[in-house]
């Protein structure tokens, strides 16, 4: 993991991914090209039973991006959201997720699904507000884990109501900080 993170920090410098495509060409290949094994990025994958999903912090980028580890629990799924205008660069390290990607709505309108794909492991996705929308989902019995890339950094992002297109702002933070806990003692995580 200490590898892939020195050469995106290489590879963006001081700018992030900006609006350079062929910075986002060549993020896109670093993450493709991650080969860890499971004890390279196990300490980072935790999951909270009872969330859908745990957001786990791996790097903060210098401020230019954050890489995090997402944990999947057995068959859920995210809201519809937006990325607060940051890129995203998400793969797949362990089982298997899907993308619907969904149009922006109009005003009080629910967004509209445009596709969906299925994400198998060490598949890469792309995503930006510019594209669209869209929802991750694991339809597995069992947990996933994806690596995320956000440029720039976002805290906050809106989440939409599949039905009704109601829009809501949304905390997107960790749960894990660097490989330590950042919740309430007594509270319980699983180690994948």
């Amino acid at each position: 993991m200490s590898d892939l993170i020195a050469q995106l920090n290489t590879c963006m410098g001081d700018t992030g991914l900006g609006t350079d495509p062929h910075t986002v060409r060549l993020v896109r290949q670093l993450m493709h090209s991650y080969t860890g094994s499971k004890s390279d990025w196990s300490q980072y994958a935790i999951y909270k039973p009872g969330t859908r999903y745990t957001r786990n912090l791996v790097d903060d980028g210098n401020g230019k991006y954050n890489l995090l580890m997402l944990v999947w629990g057995a068959d859920q799924e995210s809201p519809i959201h937006d990325h607060a205008n940051s890129h995203c660069m998400m793969r797949l390290l362990e089982g298997r997720l899907d993308e619907a990607l969904y149009k922006w709505p109009s005003k009080d309108e629910a967004p509209r699904l445009v596709c969906t794909r299925p994400l198998r492991e060490e598949s890469v996705a792309y995503m930006h507000d510019r594209i669209g929308l869209h929802r991750i989902s694991n339809p597995e019995a069992h947990r996933a884990v994806s690596l995320h890339l956000y440029s720039p950094p976002y805290d906050m992002c809106k989440t939409f109501d599949a039905r009704t297109g109601h829009v809501e702002a949304s905390s997107c933070t960790a749960e894990r900080l660097h490989g330590v806990c950042s919740q309430t003692p007594g509270s319980s995580i699983t180690l994948i």
